[in-house]
């Protein structure tokens, strides 16, 4: 009953016009479904074409440097992502001869993709009957099943992933498969949302537990949350005459990992000691959220030559675009326009 009653609401009112649901091209789907990870679809409708016409196939991706490959994705964040999606199309190149495999096991083995990855890419583009499993799935089957268990423990999500696979279409209909993944996608995004489902719109409501007790804002249970917290990093934007900037590019692991960065630093001594006492002007405050931190980043820009120690690099203007960058660094750098004009003049 609830799948079939949730293929007959997606063919309807689901979403059926994304950018990668154009055919089921497993490279496609894959990078749709990296994008997605914690970032919601229209920031991804904004980079998925972008990114596909410069790495068209497997093989353009896997080709291409790391470097270009960061520049690309530069303002989507959790850098690891592209990383890992880097590696994984040479390992498809390399072990599977630029093909993908057709099960979520097989797919599972690769970097970068877990299980409900690894489902989604199995059941939509090879029609495997596989239920994927990521927060909004399981928001809307412990809603639909008024499931009690507390998802912070393992033992009630293996319990909840059970009952996900008894839920599956039967038959071997490939397109069920396709829509009853793309509709779970669509009622936890839709519908079945976090703070404020919206019950009445529901295709399920009739049958769904939690509606009929009148539990469905009370579940899922995680009580377990994870803490945020808030870091401050001093920023030291060194510009020359001509506009060009000296950048460094990071560690591949932690904040930014890989990318190019101004010089960081964990206190206002530590960028004052590296600038020998000259002055520096100060910009204000950026906060920039991630998902469970908030760096305060406080630039401060030095106007005068700057002799670089280390590893890095000068780039001017030209070369901004083609550098990993992550979003605050980029905008940033492009508001130093007006004073690298002043500056030339």
């Amino acid at each position: 009953m609830f799948a079939e009653r949730l293929i007959a609401w997606q063919r309807v009112h689901g979403r059926n016009g994304l950018p990668w649901q154009r055919n089921q091209d497993p490279y496609s789907v894959w990078l749709s479904e990296v994008m997605l990870q914690q970032t919601q679809v229209s920031t991804v409708l904004r980079y998925f074409d972008r990114f596909l016409d410069r790495f068209p196939k497997l093989a353009a991706l896997a080709d291409a440097p790391l470097d270009e490959v960061l520049a690309v994705w530069s303002g989507l964040g959790y850098y690891s992502r592209a990383r890992l999606m880097h590696d994984c199309a040479r390992q498809v190149r390399a072990c599977h001869d630029g093909v993908f495999p057709q099960t979520a096991s097989q797919l599972e083995q690769l970097p970068g993709i877990g299980p409900s990855t690894a489902a989604a890419i199995a059941s939509t583009c090879f029609g495997e009957t596989v239920s994927i499993f990521d927060g909004n799935v399981q928001r809307v089957l412990a809603r639909f099943l008024a499931f009690e268990g507390d998802l912070s423990d393992s033992a009630p999500r293996r319990a909840l992933k059970h009952a996900a696979e008894r839920l599956l279409p039967t038959g071997a209909d490939p397109e069920h498969m396709r829509r009853y993944t793309q509709g779970l996608m669509d009622l936890g995004a839709l519908i079945c949302t976090p703070k404020a489902p919206r019950c009445g719109e529901c295709p399920m409501q009739d049958i769904c537990h939690a509606s009929r007790v009148g539990r469905a804002k009370d579940l899922p249970l995680k009580t377990r949350r994870l803490r945020r917290s808030t870091q401050s990093i001093w920023l030291l934007i060194a510009q020359r005459t001509d506009g060009a900037v000296w950048l460094v590019q990071r560690p591949p692991r932690g904040v930014w990992g890989g990318l190019f960065t101004f010089p960081l630093f964990d206190t206002e001594d530590g960028l004052a000691a590296a600038v020998a006492g000259r002055d520096t002007q100060t910009r204000p405050t950026v906060v920039h959220v991630l998902t469970h931190k908030d760096l305060h980043l406080h630039p401060r820009h030095l106007l005068t030559e700057y002799s670089a120690e280390g590893p890095g690099c000068w780039a001017g203007p030209d070369r901004w675009n083609e550098l990993g960058l992550p979003a605050p660094i980029r905008r940033l750098l492009n508001e130093l326009i007006p004073a690298r004009d002043v500056v030339s003049a």
